[in-house]
């Protein structure tokens, strides 16, 4: 039974079984999705609150769900991530995973390193997330570019339990964080200041020379029971040096060690500052109507060389990506509860609007002087949206649902020259539960989601669709009594045809139109009322690009990915995990399968021990058992210095056994 549900991944937290209205949260951002809605997971913030992070993309590695997420260049990059048999590059293509905190998109359109970049993630700063909502596909109607695979809403906290939080941690490799916090206590206020800083140099002969630092804080004004209006700050600085992909054939070799380099120039520098208002108001009859903008000014310059010396012999072939860009966004929801006889329902409408405005270029460089310009682009993006979403329980609340329509337009505009385009977005579910007494749920849902394309491929290429679709099917059953609950659903994903604009060297990709299907298994347990087990795995049977003959399947993305966690809460001062994650070997060619990058299983253990009601220590240990592997694998030509072009595999390598140890002050209780 253990060895079986630790090949199962991501927590799988249900409530009551019972089909109820969607619960609207008390703080200012509220969610309209069922509390059981199977193909929602929830993780709250102990998660987050308890554990060490040493890299901030770690926070990837907890939320589990079937997410593969990996570093592409050992730290500050923006992760790699991977879905359901799909490489979604820095999150923006084939599907996309939209990942907002607080409302605020985190995927960056047009950016200088690819569609969809997640860098903004950076500035994340792990004790101040409240908790996070994962969807499983693009099934709500309140979301739209880049969710066809999925959504991960991040919200944080508007104030903190201590007026006065410390947490002091140090570890391998030169690491060592700082997170300190001050929220004080006032009537109708929720407020906090915080500050987050860490350094590392990571495993690497190149030292990464990874600094962090994050700047947040929050003020909520409660001014009646029903009526609360907030703002929020967020700002990060980040650089770091980076050892870049390298050839693994060199590396089995011995002529490269595993944590060595080519192009010790690598890496890059960001600055980012998101300014948000919020307000929210509920009415005597249950009304609610929230509203929410943004402003966010960002900088990125990232020192990037994949290839080493396969253009330019003598220079090498380093290049340089600049982003700057200025981004505003506005958002409005309206939620109405009703009862018609029996019959419960909630209606939701909204609108969503944003506009970027970027400055985008592409250098080559020696070490980390740029020496000849070789695109650079004024763009500006506009996307605005609007949903409706109507969600009713029947049968005394044995049948429950929902049906939504979204539909979004964009204007895209490179160097003054625009093109326009617009898709609408279906939405429908039902979920059975055929009676009280046996908890068994069935459910079927489908959503179209959508994934724009770059703004200067769309400006080049007009002719080619501007927006890609995502038709995702998922049929399963749920099931929960007394300390068990599990899930199990099958998933059917057609893509259109998508072109990628290869921004690392102005080149283009197409792709599609393909397919994916396969199964998912989610269980948790309760062992005992301090001791839990949860697991879940995602399988990909197939996934292929369709109408090719001999068929090419969709490479460069694990067809496995399994996570599973052992808890221990609160016994007699004690909380801790043990927490797995694994993927498959999966092919890096879609006509070769012989070219493959390796597989992994991870396990990394966390101790925390309360030794005072104001003092905490915590001791982790990420790898334990020391496994030798690498985060992201990628198949393409490079050159080294002295020797001919060849098509190899490039690895970055995962980091080795790391320890971490840390105290947390909780100073005068608010």
């Amino acid at each position: 039974m253990l060895e079986a549900l630790l090949l199962m991944a991501t927590c799988f937290a249900q409530d009551d079984p019972k089909p109820v209205l969607p619960v609207i949260h008390t703080t200012i951002v509220i969610t309209a999705q069922a509390p059981e809605e199977p193909s929602v997971d929830r993780r709250n913030a102990e998660v987050f609150s308890r554990t060490l992070f040493t890299r901030d993309d770690q926070i990837f590695h907890v939320l589990d769900a079937g997410i593969n997420a990996g570093q592409h260049e050992g730290g500050g990059k923006s992760i790699e991530v991977r879905r359901f048999g799909f490489n979604l590059d820095h999150g923006g293509v084939n599907g996309g995973l939209k990942i907002l905190v607080d409302d605020v998109q985190q995927n960056q359109g047009t950016q200088g390193h690819g569609q969809g970049y997640l860098g903004s993630l950076k500035s994340l700063t792990p004790e101040l997330v409240e908790e996070v909502n994962l969807i499983n596909g693009p099934f709500s109607a309140e979301y739209g570019d880049f969710s066809g695979l999925g959504v991960v809403h991040i919200r944080t906290r508007e104030s903190l339990p201590d007026r006065i939080t410390v947490r002091l941690q140090a570890g391998s490799f030169g690491t060592g964080r700082a997170f300190l916090a001050y929220s004080p206590a006032s009537p109708r206020v929720d407020s906090f200041l915080a500050y987050e800083g860490s350094r590392t140099d990571g495993p690497f002969l190149s030292p990464l020379r990874y600094g962090r630092d994050n700047f947040t804080g929050n003020y909520t004004r409660h001014w009646t029971q029903n009526r609360t209006f907030g703002v929020k700050f967020n700002g990060g600085l980040n650089r770091f040096y980076s050892s870049g992909q390298l050839p693994l054939d060199e590396v089995a070799s011995g002529r490269l060690d595993r944590f060595g380099y080519v192009d010790p120039t690598d890496g890059g520098r960001s600055q980012a500052a998101t300014l948000g208002g919020y307000f929210r108001q509920e009415t005597a009859h249950g009304d609610v109507w929230k509203a929410d903008a943004f402003i966010q000014r960002s900088l990125l310059d990232l020192y990037s060389n994949f290839t080493f010396y396969l253009n330019d012999p003598v220079n090498g072939d380093g290049f340089l990506q600049h982003d700057s860009r200025l981004q505003e966004g506005a958002n409005g929801q309206y939620l109405h509860p009703h009862k018609f006889f029996t019959t419960q329902g909630v209606f939701t409408a909204g609108l969503n609007f944003e506009d970027s405005q970027i400055n985008v270029g592409l250098d080559s460089r020696v070490g980390r002087m740029p020496v000849a310009p070789l695109t650079k682009a004024l763009a500006r993006i506009t996307n605005g949206a609007g949903y409706v979403q109507e969600t009713v329980s029947l049968m005394h609340g044995k049948v429950q649902l929902t049906g939504g329509l979204r539909a979004d337009s964009f204007r895209f505009s490179v160097n003054g020259e625009a093109q326009t385009d617009a898709k609408w977005q279906p939405k429908a579910s039902v979920a059975y539960t055929p009676t009280q007494r046996v908890p068994l749920t069935l459910y079927l849902n489908y959503g179209r989601g959508i994934s724009s394309a770059d703004a200067r491929g769309i400006v080049q290429r007009p002719e080619l669709p501007k927006i890609a679709t995502t038709d995702f099917y998922q049929f399963g059953l749920s099931h929960r009594v007394r300390r068990f609950s599990w899930s199990n659903d099958f998933f059917w994903i057609d893509r259109s045809n998508e072109q990628v604009y290869i921004a690392d060297d102005g080149s283009f990709e197409f792709k599609g139109p393909s397919r994916s299907y396969g199964y998912e298994t989610k269980a948790a347990v309760s062992l005992t009322g301090h001791l839990s087990l949860n697991g879940g795995l995602t399988k990909v049977v197939n996934a292929f690009y369709m109408g090719t003959k001999p068929r090419i399947y969709v490479d460069s993305a694990p067809h496995f990915v399994a996570n599973a966690g052992l808890t221990v809460s609160s016994w007699r001062g004690w909380s801790g995990s043990v927490r797995m994650r694994a993927i498959d070997h999966y092919r890096l060619d879609g006509e070769d399968p012989t070219i493959r990058a390796t597989g992994h299983t991870v396990f990394d253990v966390g101790v925390e021990r309360s030794l005072k009601k104001w003092l905490d220590v915590n001791f982790t240990v990420d790898n334990a058992l020391n496994r030798a592997y690498y985060e992201t694998q990628n198949y393409f030509e490079s050159r080294l210095a002295g020797e001919d072009p060849q098509f190899r595999i490039h690895g970055t390598p995962g980091y080795p056994r790391t320890l971490m140890a840390g105290f947390t002050f909780h100073l005068t209780p608010r």
